[in-house]
């Protein structure tokens, strides 16, 4: 089946918030004198977990610690840092080879609606995406296929007229439970072995034109 759409991860695909969250962090530990353990920071699942980190870090603070204060400080300096914050290299290029193309573009992220649109909606870029799907839309977040399912849904296609492109493993679980091939940049943080159910696995989106990535992907159903 022809290629008709792209559904696109958000956070770490199509901005590099990942790298700002950890920052953020980061910069709280040390407040306290304390080192934050990068090892384990990233969950193997979508969704949000400030609570688990706020948790972490108050035991490790100790009784001192003013969760109230820490986040107005964490928030302000992400917010800041999201004040440049545009498209991952090669994105904006993909998207306007896409739109030559006459694909139509999705999202399907596990964060908000209003965090995904309002990030978008500030570099100008939410008129391109025909088609939100987000975590506050659906039980579960990935690797459980349903936000995938409900772009796919929104767009009224079938899996096989449709790519997905991720960052993370449980990313890519998730669009290929859902049926999708899956086009996988691992962001800085995820280790390449990881992404054996991927279709393709490509460095960056600099690395090849988005026509060259899609004629490349095997036929619907077909070996990865």
């Amino acid at each position: 089946m022809v290629i008709k759409a792209l559904i696109f991860d958000f956070d770490g695909l199509l901005m590099d918030t990942e790298t700002t969250l950890l920052d953020s962090w980061r910069a709280e530990w040390r407040r306290h004198g304390l080192e934050l353990d990068e090892s384990a920071f990233f969950a193997d699942h979508g969704g949000d977990t400030t609570d688990e980190k706020y948790a972490l870090l108050a035991a490790a603070a100790g009784p001192g610690f003013d969760r109230a204060a820490s986040h107005a400080r964490r928030t302000a300096y992400r917010n800041e840092r999201h004040r440049s914050l545009g498209l991952t290299a090669g994105l904006d290029a993909w998207l306007g080879e896409a739109e030559g193309l006459g694909l139509r573009l999705a999202v399907a992220s596990s964060s908000p609606r209003d965090w995904v649109a309002g990030h978008l909606a500030r570099t100008g870029d939410l008129a391109r995406f025909e088609v939100l799907a987000c975590g506050d839309e659906v039980a579960a977040h990935k690797p459980d296929p349903a936000v995938y399912r409900l772009a796919l849904e929104r767009l009224g296609l079938p899996p096989e007229a449709a790519v997905a492109f991720e960052d993370t493993p449980h990313g890519v679980s998730a669009a290929v439970a859902a049926g999708l091939r899956c086009v996988a940049i691992p962001n800085l943080y995820a280790h390449n072995a990881r992404f054996g159910q991927a279709t393709k696995l490509l460095p960056s989106a600099e690395a090849a034109p988005l026509s060259v990535v899609l004629a490349h992907l095997p036929a619907a159903g077909g070996l990865t």
